[in-house]
């Protein structure tokens, strides 16, 4: 908007006065923001490059927007508006949360080319899809636990997507605004169950099975990132999701023509060659480039 509030062109960076409020613009790697300061000196942030967090701290949870060593809590998810409430809360006083509130878990079997070329398997023409239970999830730093009746458990990096809004029958062209950002996780398996079963279900939904976080970006570019995963230091995986079979955009709007999308909703887009067991005691990282690590420990 003009500073009128009609259509025109807008200043790269300064404050603009929109109607009784205030917007701070600028231009941070390539990305415009707009930070809105209201009548009642709330802060409404829009389009901005954010990393967005969910803690919980003195019993209670919430969400907020981490900046350097600083979480500035929100008035409530970032689902609808992302408003910050005023209060500031030291990163390190607060417990980290899986960073989503989803009805559903959506996770891509197979979907990174070297990955199928390390099964031998042909590259499939559609998406094959699965779902863990919201129960699974687990936060960073948070224990996997290994359960008595699994004889091999294995890690899988993968980069995840959060939903912001509903969505459904999408085109590809219209994922983006429907995306709130991205974060890690790791498809925890029981891979002799997986194999003894033939469907993935059980192999794939057992408490703590789903680590998820730390965090989530709004802005990367989910189409070239280095993706690697290290199990007590030592690195596993190594890859980078230009290696995908189908794209974050074919993903959501394929999946959004199957169920509806709901906010808070997670769709995971599989994992590159390199999968393999743990063990108790042992510690699996996820590292994506722009994200950040995911680390557990296997109990």
């Amino acid at each position: 908007m003009s500073p009128q509030g009609g259509v025109g062109s807008t200043p790269s960076s300064g404050i603009v006065m929109l109607s009784n409020n205030f917007c701070i613009q600028g231009e941070i790697g390539g990305y415009l923001f707009c930070i809105v300061l209201t009548g009642g000196g709330q802060r409404t942030e829009k389009s901005s490059i954010m990393r967005l967090v969910k803690f919980r701290y003195k019993s209670k949870e919430g969400w907020g927007i981490l900046e350097n060593t600083t979480i500035h809590r929100l008035k409530k998810s970032p689902f609808t508006r992302i408003v910050r409430s005023g209060e500031q809360i030291p990163f390190a006083k607060v417990k980290i949360l899986p960073p989503a509130e989803p009805t559903k878990i959506v996770l891509v079997g197979l979907n990174y080319r070297d990955h199928a070329s390390e099964l031998n398997m042909n590259v499939p023409g559609e998406p094959v899809i699965f779902i863990k239970p919201s129960t699974s999830l687990v936060a960073h730093k948070g224990k996997i636990v290994y359960p008595e009746v699994v004889k091999r458990l294995d890690y899988e990096a993968e980069l995840a997507v959060v939903i912001r809004k509903k969505a459904r029958n999408i085109l590809e062209k219209q994922v983006e605004k429907y995306i709130l950002g991205y974060t890690c996780l790791n498809d925890i398996t029981a891979r002799d169950i997986q194999k003894r079963d033939g469907q993935w279900t059980r192999a794939k939904s057992f408490d703590t099975f789903c680590p998820l976080g730390p965090w989530i970006e709004t802005k990367i570019n989910p189409s070239q990132l280095k993706i690697r995963s290290y199990l007590n230091g030592e690195i596993k995986q190594n890859s980078t999701t230009r290696n995908f079979i189908f794209s974050v955009e074919f993903l959501v709007a394929f999946i959004s023509r199957i169920m509806t999308l709901l906010p808070g909703d997670v769709i995971s887009t599989g994992t590159p060659s390199g999968v393999g067991p743990m063990q108790r005691g042992d510690t699996i990282v996820i590292e994506i480039e722009g994200v950040g690590k995911l680390e557990n420990r296997i109990v």
